[in-house]
């Protein structure tokens, strides 16, 4: 059998914020974003409080007169949060959060029709049994990624189809998709699970049991650890590795419960080295990266991000010790990445004759098991 990970960066649709040349571009808007949720989040607004929204609105061209910028939206769905006096200043006049329903959201941008499908290029050669993706919409876009665009690249359509929405309200979720003889058994989800400082995990780490077709079970922990994208990077640091060792909690407890063939996949947004890590990859953790193992095919490139250096080695999958001894072969695809400036560092498929044909900014990491 064959299990995957790939990061497609959402599948039809994605914040435009997020969807710029460079995620350095993005940056700004997001920290606005950010900003204006945790400031419109207070029970009471200050002057001060209502002077920074205010500022925020304004830099952003469209949000303070007409409710939307090109990346930003403002929601109001009871009460009054703003008060635009014609010819007069525009003044906040809700005084806390109790004195209005709405929200601020990210204004989605339609992917490009060649790089959708070239996403869908990707899920066909890789043609996986068990397909752990990161960065989809929601289980809708999933699903009619299956059913539409992996038939027109003439790609297998998959038999199950699962996504649990998870923290993240920007649409970027993990899900899974598998082959009739690979049937979900059980699920679990980890969006509740909280420690001393708060909610764990900024998507979910899902579980999910699966039957193989010779009466095996695999489990396999699906996880998009935080960026260290907008925001205090030591708080990012903190978040990454508080979720590092929960996953470490849960991998061992379904070890010890008697489970042999585990997996963990995904993004984890930090190099194996890092500090962040550590809990996972380190302290004795019995966990193997199939980039580290014997029977990966290694194509000169350590990182599986962007250009596919070594501080660009962020996707996993992490394997337990009876499963490494059934790995057959490891491999990543990369003809879905548009590599180096000008697209010459790697082969990608011919249909990408520019960045924004790419499919993703992340190769797919696959591995074979006997299992």
């Amino acid at each position: 059998m064959r299990l995957a990970t790939f990061n497609v960066e959402n599948m039809f649709e994605r914040p435009a914020a997020m969807n710029l040349p460079t995620l350095k571009d993005g940056e700004p808007f997001l920290e606005d974003y950010y900003r204006l949720l945790k400031l419109i989040g207070k029970q009471q607004y200050s002057n001060a409080d209502k002077e920074q929204m205010l500022d925020i609105m304004k830099r952003n061209k469209g949000l303070l007169t007409v409710d939307k910028s090109d990346y930003i939206r403002l929601r109001v769905i009871r009460g009054k949060f703003l008060k635009k006096a014609r010819g007069g200043p525009v003044e906040i006049i809700a005084n806390g959060r109790g004195d209005w329903i709405g929200w601020f959201e990210l204004v989605p941008d339609i992917i490009k029709e060649t790089a959708i499908e070239n996403t869908g290029r990707v899920i066909r050669d890789v043609n996986a049994d068990v397909f752990c993706f990161v960065e989809v919409e929601d289980r809708i876009a999933l699903n009619r990624f299956n059913s539409t665009v992996i038939p027109k690249v003439h790609g297998k359509e998959y038999d199950h189809v699962m996504l649990i929405d998870g923290n993240d309200d920007r649409g970027i979720d993990v899900g899974i998709m598998t082959r009739k003889q690979f049937d979900i058994e059980t699920i679990a989800s980890h969006v509740d699970d909280m420690d001393a400082n708060g909610v764990i995990f900024s998507r979910d780490c899902p579980e999910y049991k699966i039957n193989t077709p010779s009466g095996n079970t695999l489990l396999v922990l699906i996880n998009h650890f935080k960026s260290k994208g907008h925001g205090s990077q030591t708080e990012n640091n903190n978040k990454r590795e508080r979720q590092a060792k929960k996953v470490r909690d849960i991998y061992e407890t379904n070890l010890n419960q008697g489970l042999e063939y585990i997996a963990v996949a995904g993004d984890l947004n930090d190099t194996p080295e890092s500090d962040p890590l550590r809990p996972l990859l380190g302290n004795g953790s019995t966990l193997t990266d199939i980039m580290k193992h014997n029977k990966f095919k290694d194509d000169g490139h350590p990182g599986t991000y962007a250009n596919g250096s070594k501080s660009q080695k962020i996707d996993y999958i992490l394997m337990s010790p009876q499963l490494s001894n059934k790995v057959k072969e490891g491999g990543i695809e990369r003809h879905g990445v548009w590599g180096g400036e000008h697209g010459t560092l790697f082969p990608h498929y011919q249909e990408i004759k520019e960045e924004k044909n790419a499919a993703s900014d992340h190769a797919s990491l696959w591995v074979d098991f006997d299992l």
